[in-house]
């Protein structure tokens, strides 16, 4: 896959595996535990790339509730050599990096990266935009009204940020703060053509709110630009069904094959095999149906 297809609109939804280099993920997938981590990083994206990943995100902090910050110095010496030791391996494969410090944006493109996946939509860091603009690359912008220690934890189920009041409808409510955020970006002068949207499930929403956006996609892509979704073994999933994060495979599908229905251009996921094959299986149905009622 070119690189440069994250420049427009995909035709197909593309699947972006996980790679945090974290030693707490909240689904305990993290790699900052192993002893060599840049082996580990280097062979997981290996495997997603095998498995038919078209991007990897690179975390060095995590965002889960209670989850301990990482300065700009650590979180920039974790990623950016993963960065540079993937891309040497993968030339052609897109790396995204997520964080929403400038510096450590700057230090993961100058490494390799092609993509800013920031969770505070470049508001966290009043330099976030101009990196994003200088570089010229895609970036994805998160709708987030989390509060760090405003978090409901659960021993069993991990952590999930608390929703705010979002009014009577919350719906148009978020929808129309995901416009608000979308054209601050434009208005600081980043490029329309290369934007997405997240419309940042878990991030203080309630469950009900979280399962709510993701049948609504079709009503985020109508803001005007590609939807990126991050449903990934949330902990909304384990409220819902009573799962720990290590038993969300079927939900997270469940999650990936009605956001490819509702026209989602990307998905964000941890279990990339399974995820392109839901992905690829769904669309194969949408082209056929498609197909059969044209030539009714």
């Amino acid at each position: 896959m070119s690189r440069t297809v994250l420049h427009s609109t995909p035709q197909r939804c593309l699947v972006m595996g996980i790679v945090n280099v974290t030693p707490d993920s909240f689904s305990g997938d993290g790699l900052g535990k192993e002893c060599d981590i840049l082996g580990a990083a280097v062979a997981q994206a290996q495997r997603f790339a095998a498995a038919g990943a078209d991007i990897l995100d690179i975390g060095g902090e995590s965002t889960r509730p209670s989850a301990a910050f990482v300065d700009e110095a650590e979180e920039t010496a974790r990623v950016a050599p993963v960065i540079r030791a993937i891309r040497a391996e993968l030339p052609d494969i897109a790396i995204s990096i997520d964080t929403y410090k400038a510096k450590v944006a700057a230090a993961a493109l100058e490494a390799g990266a092609d993509i800013v996946n920031d969770v505070w939509a470049l508001k966290a860091d009043t330099d976030m935009a101009r990196i994003v603009i200088d570089a010229g690359c895609p970036a994805i912008l998160m709708h987030n009204r989390s509060k760090p220690g405003h978090a409901d934890i659960d021993r069993r189920l991990g952590g999930s940020y608390a929703a705010p009041d979002y009014g009577a409808n919350f719906l148009e409510t978020a929808l129309e703060e995901m416009r608000r955020m979308m054209a601050g970006a434009v208005d600081a002068g980043v490029d329309p053509a290369r934007l997405y949207t997240d419309p940042g499930v878990g991030f203080g929403k309630t469950p009900s709110q979280n399962m709510a956006l993701i049948e609504a996609i079709d009503k985020v892509r109508e803001i005007g630009y590609p939807v990126l979704l991050g449903a990934s073994r949330k902990s909304f999933m384990g409220r819902v069904l009573d799962l720990p994060a290590d038993d969300r495979l079927e939900t997270t599908l469940a999650t990936t094959a009605l956001a490819v229905i509702r026209g989602a251009a990307i998905v964000r996921v941890h279990d990339v095999t399974e995820n392109v094959k839901t992905v690829r299986m769904t669309e194969a149905m949408l082209a056929a149906g498609r197909a059969a009622r044209g030539a009714a």
